[in-house]
């Protein structure tokens, strides 16, 4: 009985013998074949009604297969996707014990080392993100044994042809196979990590992208073949071929090979009598239907991907790409923590169960997506405010930053303009007051408030090269800019500084050395 000591999740008792082992290997006399028919060539508008009909009645496998091939054909498709999927895969996992006893910080150790470094982990959860495009991913454990520790030799990725779910919820995942091809065998317990991809409520085979851009994709497919046959003959003169009253039936015949071959051999070779004008078609307004066409359809694509498109199309200014970047980051974070609870449930516990035995509570593995800051608006800030006499940390500036704490023997580049060194200063108080000291301080005074001063000068410049997005245009910006500038607080500050200079008197001419 020892073999059913373990339960998993659901209370289903675990067999270790068939941990070690490979299930679901596809073969060429196995119901599970590791090749498909193509369902994507020649699809009409019918044929994907049906497919997805189909789908949404519990039979998957034409569906799966359009999925996988909208991603083979669709540059675009497949891009978005792509990033989609490495905002997630791409972030070292961080892996909190469940308290702070030792035992516990020893199984968080552990999973780290074992799990969250794995040399496939980041694979891994791309191929979990597979569910995205396809609603679902099944994920093969091969566990490895020794004498007193199990752990994951590899972890592969099945075609999600080879699954199908149970009749009666339409939410249990069950793998195919001949001792049942109609419903499918219960999965093994701790041998597969099973993702689900949350992107609308519902069941998961209406729930993938690939259902929501289909029909998007196959107009794309259809534009893009009438452009390819458009830009075929665009441009190209009409061959027009002219024959006498007398000609016969041959020898128009003849003609007419000459006009249909002088467009791609350049070259024809007609009777003296006959002869070929070309008339130069003039270019209409719909010549760019089938571009503006694809291109609607990308940034489709991109906002049910993406849930943006400035960042992913051409056009767009970076100010446009910061603004839509947070509705970006909310689809990574949503993501993150979906991939991060179907780790904790199928790959940490069972990890934990089989190597320290069952927990009342599990260290927890999590993918972090941070957002990302911008540091110019911080500084800016951060300067212009410190101006006014507020007092900030270095500390939080430079974490702001990225920047470490120089120690006292680092070479530094730069210093603090909002705090003195106290011995220099402690000197500098000892010291007697020189003929110049007076002004001096009135440059420091004119210094000490330059971004406030200068706000009104340069904040209208600023505001417009963010919307820039080349060169030329940032030159016929600034150009423009200059009606816009204000002097008010230059002017003020010029004159406060020429009264204080009038109250301060003259400086001496002669200061002699001693």
């Amino acid at each position: 009985m020892e073999n059913y000591r373990l339960v998993d999740q659901y209370g289903k008792p675990i067999r270790k013998q068939m941990l070690t082992e490979r299930i679901a290997e596809p073969g060429i006399t196995s119901i599970r074949n590791a090749w498909a028919q193509s369902v994507a060539s020649g699809l009409t508008p019918a044929r994907l009604a049906s497919i997805l009909a189909a789908a949404s009645e519990g039979n998957l496998y034409d569906y799966l297969v359009l999925a996988e091939e909208m991603e083979e054909r669709d540059p675009h498709y497949a891009s978005v996707l792509g990033v989609r999927k490495r905002a997630v895969s791409g972030i070292v996992p961080v892996v909190k014990p469940a308290s702070d006893k030792p035992e516990d910080v020893k199984i968080a150790d552990d999973v780290r080392a074992n799990l969250a470094e794995h040399d496939s982990f980041t694979d891994l959860v791309e191929d979990m993100l597979d569910a995205l495009g396809k609603g679902f991913s099944q994920i093969e454990l091969i566990w490895g044994r020794g004498k007193r520790s199990w752990w994951v030799d590899e972890f592969i990725h099945r075609d999600p042809r080879f699954f199908t779910f149970d009749r009666e919820t339409g939410r249990e995942v069950r793998l195919i196979d001949e001792r049942d091809m109609i419903d499918g065998l219960p999965l093994e317990p701790f041998k597969w990590i099973s993702h689900k991809a949350k992107l609308k409520s519902g069941l998961v085979g209406r729930g993938g992208l690939a259902r929501l851009v289909a029909f998007g994709w196959m107009c794309k497919s259809y534009t893009m073949k009438d452009w390819i046959a458009f830009i075929e003959t665009y441009g190209l003169p009409l061959r027009l071929g002219k024959y006498g009253p007398g000609a016969t039936a041959e020898d128009v015949d003849v003609l007419y090979t000459a006009v249909a071959n002088v467009g791609t051999d350049a070259a024809a070779v007609i009777p003296e009598n006959m002869r070929i004008d070309f008339e130069q078609v003039a270019a209409g307004p719909g010549n760019d239907i089938f571009e503006k066409l694809a291109r609607w359809v990308d940034e489709q694509t991109s906002k049910a991907v993406l849930g943006q498109t400035m960042t992913s199309d051409n056009g767009s200014s970076m100010a446009q790409a910061q603004v839509h970047n947070e509705v970006r980051h909310d689809v990574a974070q949503s993501d993150a923590r979906s991939v991060s609870g179907t780790l904790n449930r199928d790959l940490v516990k069972p990890y934990v169960d089989l190597n320290f035995g069952v927990q009342e509570r599990y260290p927890r593995l999590s993918i972090i997506i941070e957002e990302a800051e911008d540091t110019d608006m911080i500084m800016r800030n951060a300067f212009r405010m410190v101006s006014q006499g507020l007092r900030v940390k270095q500390s939080e500036l430079r974490s702001k930053l990225g920047f470490s704490e120089p120690d006292a023997d680092d070479e530094v580049i730069g210093g603090d303009g909002t705090s003195k060194d106290k011995t220099a200063e402690a000197r500098n108080r000892a010291q007697p007051a020189g003929p110049f000291d007076a002004i001096e301080e009135l440059e420091d005074d004119l210094s000490e408030d330059w971004e406030n001063v200068l706000s009104d000068v340069l904040d209208p410049v600023l505001a417009l090269l963010e919307t820039a997005t080349s060169y030329d245009e940032a030159q016929a910006l600034i150009k423009d800019a200059f009606p816009q500038l204000g002097s008010k607080a230059m002017i003020e500050a010029l004159v406060k500084a020429a009264v204080k200079a009038r109250a301060i008197g003259d400086a001496p001419d002669d200061v002699s050395d001693g």
